[in-house]
C-alpha cells in the first residue's frame, strides 16, 4: 500500500465520509499497567485468559464463541459475562494513542467490535449515542440497548429520545459500560446474527444514516464465519465499492471475502495508517507484533 492511498483514505476519514470498523488488532500495544501483559483481544488470547492460560481442545480453540459456549454449558452464562466484565470493566489498561487519535477525528459513526472501553473513555469529553449489541433477551425483538452520554454519564434512552445529530459509537459485541452486556458465546451469536439479518439489531435511524457509507476495517480478520456474518450485515447498504480492509498478510479466504464484499484489500497493518496520520504518537506507543 503506497502513501498516496493512505493519504486519500485519511482525507476522506477526516471529512467524515468513512466509517471505521475496529477489530482486535487495534488493541495491540495496550497492556496491564502493573504486569505489562497485553490486553486479551483476539480469539486465542481471550480463550486463554478465560481458562487461566490452559489451552482447550483444538475444536474449542477454533474461536472464542465456541470456547465460551463450552464454558457457559459447564459454569453458566453469568461466568462468561463476569469474566468479560472483570477483564474489560476495570481501568487497569494503558491508554491507546490510536483510540485517542480516532476519537479526536470527531467522526459521526464508528463501529467497535471489541468489548473494551478504550474508545468510550476517549468519548467522555462529548455528548454521544452509544448502541450496544444484546442477545437472548425475551422482552423485546430488538437486539440493542441505547444510551446517551451527557454530563459525564450514560443514561438509557429509547428510540424516540435519540438525538440524530450526535455522534454514534456502536459496540455490537458489547461492553461493560454503562451496564455489562455481551454477545460472546455461540448461542449469543446465533440469536444476535439471526436478528441482525432480520433487521432488529440495528436501530432504524442508524439504518438510514449508514446508507452509501464506506467502511475502513482496521485490526480485523475475516477467517471465521462468525466475524464475517456480523460484518456482512453491519455494512448493509454500503456504497459501491464498500471501502477498504487493511490486512498485512491476508489469507486466501480473506481475499475472497474482500472481493465478494467489494472491499479493496490493502496489504498493510492498521498501524501504518496511524503512523502516517500521527507519527509522533505512533513512535511513542508500544508495539506488539
Amino acid at each position: 500500500m503506497n502513501s498516496t492511498s493512505m493519504q486519500e483514505i485519511l482525507a476522506q476519514l477526516g471529512a467524515g465520509d468513512i466509517v471505521p470498523y475496529l477489530g482486535p488488532g487495534v488493541l495491540n500495544g495496550v497492556v496491564d499497567r502493573t504486569t505489562g501483559k497485553p490486553i486479551p483481544a483476539d480469539s486465542d488470547s481471550l480463550i486463554l485468559a478465560m481458562t487461566n492460560g490452559q489451552p482447550m481442545s483444538p475444536r474449542l480453540m477454533y474461536e472464542f464463541p465456541r470456547a465460551a459456549m463450552h464454558v457457559e454449558n459447564k459454569k453458566g452464562r453469568s461466568y462468561v459475562e463476569r469474566f468479560l466484565t472483570q477483564t474489560y470493566g476495570v481501568d487497569r489498561w494503558t491508554a491507546s494513542p490510536f483510540h485517542q487519535w480516532l476519537a479526536d477525528q470527531r467522526l459521526p459513526y464508528v463501529i467497535d467490535c471489541n468489548r473494551d472501553t478504550q474508545l468510550q473513555r476517549c468519548y467522555a469529553d462529548r455528548k454521544h449515542t452509544l448502541v450496544v449489541g444484546a442477545a437472548r433477551i425475551a422482552a423485546t425483538p430488538y437486539r440493542f440497548d441505547l444510551y446517551q452520554f451527557d454530563d459525564g454519564q450514560y443514561r438509557a434512552i429509547d428510540l424516540a429520545e435519540v438525538d440524530g445529530e450526535l455522534p454514534v459509537l456502536f459496540k455490537p459485541l458489547g461492553t461493560p459500560l454503562p451496564k455489562p452486556s455481551y454477545v460472546a458465546s455461540d448461542a449469543d451469536f446465533v440469536d444476535y446474527i439471526t436478528e441482525l439479518m432480520g433487521g432488529f439489531a440495528v436501530p432504524a435511524w442508524l439504518k438510514q444514516q449508514r446508507k452509501d457509507k464506506r467502511y475502513l476495517f482496521l485490526g480485523m480478520h475475516f477467517n471465521r464465519d462468525t466475524e464475517r456474518m456480523v460484518m456482512s450485515d453491519l455494512i448493509h447498504d454500503a456504497a459501491t465499492p464498500a471501502g477498504w480492509a487493511l490486512i498485512a498478510e491476508p489469507s486466501e479466504k480473506e481475499r475472497k471475502v474482500c472481493a465478494r464484499k467489494q472491499l479493496e484489500l490493502l496489504e498493510a497493518d492498521w498501524s501504518g495508517l496511524f503512523a502516517l496520520a500521527n507519527p509522533d504518537a505512533a513512535a511513542g506507543s508500544a508495539r506488539v507484533a
